[in-house]
This record gives C-alpha cells, structure tokens and sequence, in this order.
C-alpha cells in the first residue's frame, strides 16, 4: 500500500506530539493533550492542512496503556496504525545527539517514511482476547503478591526462632489464602471466557494437544500473538521467545560459539523453558530425544532449547492446518 503522508507520533502520559510529513518536507508539528479532546484537534489540523488520515501512515512507539487512547480512536478512521518497538527506531536513525518530544515525533516520522515498506499494520484485538490479556496480567501480578510473601518465610526457617517462625506464618496465613482465592476465581473466569467463544476454545483445542503445552502457555501465546496474527511464521515466534540460536563469528579472528540472542521476551521464554521440562519428565518422543542426546554428548540446555524449538513450531504447525497434533501421524495413501 502506498501511503502520501507519514506521521510520527510521540507519545507521554499526558500528551501526544504529532509530526506530519509527505515524500518531501515536514507539513506540520502539533503537541496536545492525550486525550479525546487533544485527538479531535489533531483531527481539524490535519484537515486544515488538507492531510487525509485513510492516506496516511501513523507510527508510534509500543508504551503499552500510554496508547491505548490514540489507538481506539483513531482504529475506526480508516488510518493505517504501526506500532514499532522504540529500540528498532532509536538504533535505525544513527548516531544522534540531544531529544525532546518534538525532535522524537519528527524522528518517528521520518523513520515511517522510510521504512514503510516494512510496515507491520496494527489489528485491533477483538474484546474477549482484551480481557482476557487484562486477566493474565492481574493474575501475575497476584502471583507476584503471593510469592513475596510466601518466599522470604521459607528462607527463614533454617535461621529464625520457631516460636517467631510460627507467629509469622500465622499472620501470613489469611493474606496468602486470599491472593490464592482470588488467583483460583480469575483463572475460572479465564477458562469460562474460552470455552464460551468459539474461535479460542478450537485454538486451545489444537495448541494443548501439543505435549509440553498448557493452559498458562496459550493464555500467554494468545495474547502475544494475537490469536496468531501477529506473528505467523514460527521461526520468528521463536526469535521473539528468545529460542532461535544465532552464529557468532566474522572473518578468521571471531569465532564465538552459537547462543541465542538476549533480545527476546524473558518471560515467554520462561514459559516455554518450563514447558519443555514437563514434556521430558513423561514418557514420550521428546523425552525419548532428550536422553538420547545427552547421551550423545550434547549440552543438557542446548537440547532442551532445541525441545522449546519443537515446541514452537509443532504449535504453529497446529494452528496452520487447523488440527490436532498426532503424535503418531500416519501418511495418507495417495
């Protein structure tokens, strides 16, 4: 799609910076606040400047809920939205010296203008998939509740008075108790919104027919990706996830060992790392790989990240061909 003018967007808590350019110069510049009332000003702006929105491209940084007034707004006007990572930008402009908002909107703008070929547009998520994703995150921040209290008492116990140790715990009963309720009655409601929508119970059908996989993997999966539009291509998931080992060598002087990269989600990495060990701790063909090559001589961590690989792409592969994974496939006679 060829777009005639590019926008970058800087975005705060409190305000959005606009930059507008077309293939030539920069048209105008316009600060407001982040708001309803801030995006209709930009609005009749644009249409002063005869700039029409359904012909151009509007990048702006991921700053999560700092966004998420600009991108409901402005999804239903036929605006093509690209949401890009700010280390992709910052590290694509070059060496640069000083920054304000304004300098970053035009900075974004011109990296739009750029880059558009390469533009990932924006899909709005459908409101079931939002709540979900809302439910995920309020579930980990609980569990992060529990953790801290539950954690530093079992470090105690080798060091602390029992009589102490008792008193503690009892007061760290009913707290704990009730993060635990309250973690139990989201992830019913998790569970009550798949099944109840048709699309998310068939993908929760396919992707935990994968060995390894759970229910926490496809809450976390779904979200990420999506439901798979995001990212289509399991080669690039499993970039993002921080699996996918990269070479590390130039000419005859560096020749550094293969390792995957450190820009990647920890966190699902972490997941499937997790799921990976439940997978080689039942009797199956990826526990069958795993000793087979630790008995080859392999690395423990390089075969269990080659099992997150297969994880992976035996997910997409599911999802791609709208079925169950077999573990015992047969071939079709032709």
């Amino acid at each position: 799609m060829k777009f005639s003018f590019f926008i970058g967007v800087d975005i705060s808590k409190k305000t959005l910076d606009f930059a507008v350019r077309d293939h030539y110069k920069l048209i105008f510049h316009l600060k407001v606040e982040n708001s309803a009332a801030g995006l209709k000003e930009f609005k009749a702006e644009c249409k002063a400047h005869e700039v029409e929105l359904k012909h151009s491209l509007l990048c702006c940084e991921h700053t999560g809920l700092y966004s998420q007034c600009l991108l409901s707004l402005l999804s239903g006007d036929d605006c093509s939205l690209w949401l890009e990572s700010s280390l992709r930008i910052k590290r694509s402009i070059g060496l640069q010296r000083g920054k304000n908002d304004k300098v970053d909107a035009i900075r974004i703008s011109e990296y739009a203008f750029r880059y558009a070929d390469k533009a990932l547009l924006w899909q709005p998520e459908r409101e079931v998939l939002l709540e979900i994703k809302q439910l995920v995150s309020l579930r980990k921040r609980l569990l992060n509740a529990k953790n801290a209290l539950k954690v530093p008492l079992g470090e105690l116990a080798g060091f602390q008075n029992k009589k102490l140790l008792k008193e503690l715990e009892k007061l760290n009963k009913k707290p704990v108790e009730a993060l635990e309720k309250q973690i139990t009655t989201i992830e019913k409601k998790i569970r009550s919104l798949i099944k109840e929508d048709e699309t998310l119970s068939q993908l929760f059908a396919w992707v935990t027919s994968v060995d390894g996989v759970g229910e926490v993997i496809f809450w976390e999966v779904i979200t990420t990706t999506n439901e798979f539009k995001i990212f289509k291509c399991p080669r690039k998931f499993a970039c993002y996830a921080g699996v996918s080992p990269f070479e590390h060598s130039s000419g005859t002087s560096i020749r550094g060992k293969t390792r995957v990269s450190q820009f990647a989600n920890k966190k699902m990495k972490k997941l499937f790392h997790m799921g990976a060990m439940a997978a080689i701790c039942k009797d199956g063909e990826l526990a069958n790989y795993y000793f087979r090559k630790v008995e080859e001589g392999k690395s423990k961590m390089a075969v269990l990240n080659a099992i997150r690989n297969k994880i992976i792409h035996r997910i997409f592969a599911c999802v791609r061909d709208n079925r169950k994974y077999e573990k015992i496939y047969t071939t079709a006679l032709v």
